[in-house]
C-alpha cells in the first residue's frame, strides 16, 4: 500500500503536492470543492495520457541533449514517465484526488517515483504546449485508424459489388431513385460502388487533414516560448511530426486540426447515415430488396414477427450527434482571443465521442452489409415496370431526330394515359405513330439497365471501367496511409 504521506512530503519541496494543481504557489488558499468539481479534467483527458507520456520523454530527452538539464535528472525522470506508462498499460495507474488533470496526475507520479528531480520535468514547458502537443498525437493515431476502417467498409462495399457483376443469372439490378421515386434500372454494382467512392472520398479527406496537422507545438510554452535554450526540432522529429510550429501564439491556440476532424468525421456520418437509410428501407417488406444476417437485426419486445435494422437505423441517427459535436466546437472556438484559453478544455469531449462513434459504425455497418442476403428477383421485379423505361423511349426518339423536349412530351404523354388506365403502356407504344412495334424491345426486362453505356454510367458497358478506377483509387488511397504509418 502506497505511503500517500510520505510521498506529499517528499514532495512538498518541489511543489508536487497531491490535492494542490501546479498553479497552486500564487494563491493563499486552497481551490473551492465547486470550483474543482467544475473544472477538473482527469475525467476524460486521462485517455491522453500515453500520448502526454510520449510528449514528455521527448521533450525530458531534448533537455538532456541541450544540457538544460543534467544527464542523470534526464534519464531519472525518463525512467519514471516509462514506469508511469507501464502502470498505465498494466491499469495499475492509480489517480489521486488532487490529480486536477492528465498532466497534473503524471508529473505527481514522476515525483512520487524519481523524487525531487521529478519537478523538473516542466522545465522549459507549459500545460498549454504540451496538451496541445499530446492532443495532436492522439488525434494523428485515432484519425489513421478511422481511415483503416473506412477502407475496411470500402473493401466490403467493392466485393459485394463484383460479387453482384459476376451473378450467373445475369445482371443484377435495381431501382434508381430521385426524390425517393423510381426513377432509372441501375445495377446493384453500380448503386455500391457509389457508395464506396464517398468513402474514397472521406478517407482522401483524413490524409488531407493528416498532413496539416503534422506539426508539432511542443516548445511553444504557455504562448511566447522560454528564454531557455530548448531545441523544439529536435522534439519534433522525435514525436514523428513532419515540422515544428512556426509561431508559438498560435501552436497554443490553434485547435482547427479538431475542427477539421470533427468535420471529416461528420460527413462520414453523414455518408453512413444516407447508407443506413437505404438499407433500412431495401430490407423493409415494401422493399423486400434484402435481408439482414440475424445476428445484425434486432427484434421486438411486443411483437414477434419484427426484424428491425437498428444497425442502419443508428448508423443515421448518430449522424445529428456527430454534427452537434462539430458545431458546439465551432461555437467555442469563435469568440476566443489567442491564446490558450480554458474554453479550450471543451475540445477533447466532443472529439472522442465523434472517434468513438464513427469508429464503432464503420466496423459494424461493414459486417452489417458483408453477411446481408440480396434479393434479385425482388430487385428485377421493381426495376423492369415499363414505365422504368421511359427516359431510354425518350432518347429513343431523340436518336431519329425528334427534339427532346418534344420526345419527352410525347413519352410523358403516354405514361399519363397508362397511368389513368387507358391501356398499359405497351400497348400504347405499340399503337403509338412515333413509337410503335419497333420501340417495344426497350420495354424488355433488362433493357434499360443494358443501354445505359455512356462513361461513368449505370450500365454492365461502363463498369469495368468504374471498377477498375475504384481499385486504382483505394490502393492510392492505402498506399498513402501505409506510408504515414510507417515513416
Amino acid at each position: 500500500m502506497k505511503d500517500t504521506a510520505k510521498d506529499n512530503s517528499a514532495n512538498a519541496a518541489t511543489g508536487v503536492t497531491a490535492g494542490q494543481p501546479l498553479w497552486h504557489g500564487r494563491f493563499s488558499a486552497a481551490s473551492a470543492d465547486a470550483l474543482r468539481a467544475y473544472t477538473d479534467s482527469i475525467g476524460f483527458d486521462l485517455r491522453l495520457i500515453i500520448d502526454d507520456v510520449t510528449a514528455s520523454v521527448a521533450h525530458v530527452e531534448m533537455l538532456g541533449a541541450c544540457g538544460i538539464l543534467a544527464a542523470p535528472d534526464a534519464a531519472a525522470i525518463t525512467a519514471a514517465l516509462r514506469t508511469v506508462a507501464d502502470e498505465v498499460r498494466a491499469g495499475t495507474f492509480v489517480v489521486m484526488p488532487g490529480d486536477e488533470d492528465v498532466h497534473t496526475a503524471i508529473e505527481r507520479r514522476v515525483t512520487e517515483i524519481a523524487g525531487d528531480v521529478g519537478g523538473k520535468v516542466y522545465t522549459g514547458r507549459s500545460r498549454n504546449d504540451q496538451a496541445a502537443t499530446a492532443l495532436r498525437l492522439f488525434v494523428r493515431r485515432e484519425l489513421g485508424a478511422v481511415a483503416e476502417r473506412a477502407l475496411q467498409l470500402i473493401d466490403v462495399l467493392v466485393a459485394r459489388a463484383n460479387d453482384a457483376d459476376a451473378n450467373p443469372d445475369g445482371e443484377l439490378y435495381l431501382p434508381g431513385y430521385t426524390h425517393l421515386q423510381r426513377a432509372q434500372p441501375v445495377l446493384l454494382s453500380h448503386h455500391l460502388r457509389a457508395h464506396a467512392w464517398a468513402f474514397e472520398r472521406d478517407v482522401a479527406r483524413i490524409l488531407d487533414a493528416l498532413a496539416r496537422m503534422d506539426v508539432s507545438p511542443l516548445g511553444a510554452g504557455a504562448l511566447a516560448g522560454t528564454s531557455l535554450p530548448i531545441d523544439p526540432d529536435r522534439t519534433a522529429a522525435a514525436l514523428g511530426f513532419a515540422r515544428r510550429f512556426d509561431n508559438s501564439l498560435d501552436a497554443v491556440a490553434d485547435r482547427d486540426y479538431v475542427a477539421e476532424t470533427l468535420f471529416v468525421l461528420s460527413l462520414i456520418g453523414v455518408h453512413l447515415s444516407r447508407l443506413g437509410e437505404e438499407w433500412v428501407l431495401w430490407t423493409s417488406e415494401e422493399f423486400g430488396f434484402a435481408t439482414l444476417d440475424d445476428r445484425y437485426a434486432t427484434g421486438s419486445s411486443m411483437l414477434p414477427q419484427k426484424k428491425n435494422a437498428d444497425v442502419a437505423e443508428l448508423a443515421r441517427g448518430k449522424a445529428g450527434r456527430l454534427i452537434g459535436n462539430l458545431t458546439g466546437l465551432l461555437a467555442t472556438l469563435k469568440g476566443l482571443p489567442l491564446a490558450y484559453n480554458r474554453d479550450l478544455q471543451e475540445d477533447k469531449e466532443p472529439l472522442f465521442d465523434s472517434i468513438d462513434q464513427v469508429s464503432r459504425a464503420l466496423v459494424v455497418v461493414a459486417e452489417m452489409i458483408a453477411t446481408a442476403t440480396f434479393h434479385p428477383q425482388n430487385m428485377r421485379a421493381a426495376a423492369d415496370t415499363p414505365t422504368n423505361a421511359a427516359t431510354d423511349l425518350a432518347e429513343w426518339l431523340v436518336a431519329r431526330g425528334m427534339p427532346f423536349r418534344r420526345a419527352h412530351g410525347v413519352v410523358g404523354s403516354l405514361v399519363a394515359r397508362a397511368v389513368a388506365g387507358e391501356a398499359s403502356l405497351t400497348e400504347l407504344v405499340r399503337n403509338d405513330a412515333h413509337l410503335g412495334a419497333e420501340a417495344l424491345p426497350l420495354l424488355e426486362h433488362g433493357a434499360a439497365v443494358r443501354r445505359r453505356s455512356s462513361k461513368g454510367g449505370a450500365g454492365p458497358v461502363p463498369a469495368p471501367a468504374q471498377r477498375a478506377a475504384l481499385d486504382t483509387a483505394v490502393a492510392a488511397l492505402r498506399a498513402r496511409l501505409t506510408a504515414r504509418t510507417t515513416s
